[in-house]
């Protein structure tokens, strides 16, 4: 997995200072694959992914979104998208001005989504 650019994880606190102050519930910012994500009800809406951020949104949303300038599917693996989820480049600059509006999308979406309960930890034994 690449590292993230120092554009991917800008672009990250940008989505992340918008997402965090819109909506009721309490958001989580934890790392996942050793890289910045946003939860809301355990549900990831927003991470940070080599050269720009991911998104989760709904379907009608990620049509929409699909459709812009340096917006394509989100595949960490080759031949793997994950199916609710887009991927925007951190080095467009139309991409940079809509990411706040696009990370509330994405947080009011996933709040949507029946939380996720977290896997209980195996104690060493």
């Amino acid at each position: 997995m690449e590292a993230p650019t120092p554009a991917a994880l800008a672009a990250f606190e940008q989505a992340w200072a918008a997402a965090a102050s819109a909506g009721a519930g309490a958001v989580d910012r934890k790392k996942m694959f050793g890289m910045p994500a946003a939860f809301v009800n355990h549900n990831m809406f927003l991470g940070v992914f080599g050269d720009g951020v991911v998104l989760r949104c709904s379907a009608a949303v990620r049509e929409r979104l699909l459709g812009e300038a340096g917006v394509g599917p989100f595949s960490p693996r080759p031949g793997r998208p994950w199916k609710e989820y887009v991927h925007a480049s951190a080095s467009d600059p139309a991409v940079l001005a809509a990411l706040p509006d696009w990370a509330r999308e994405a947080r009011a979406h996933t709040a949507t989504l029946p939380p996720k309960v977290p896997k209980s930890r195996k104690t060493k034994g």
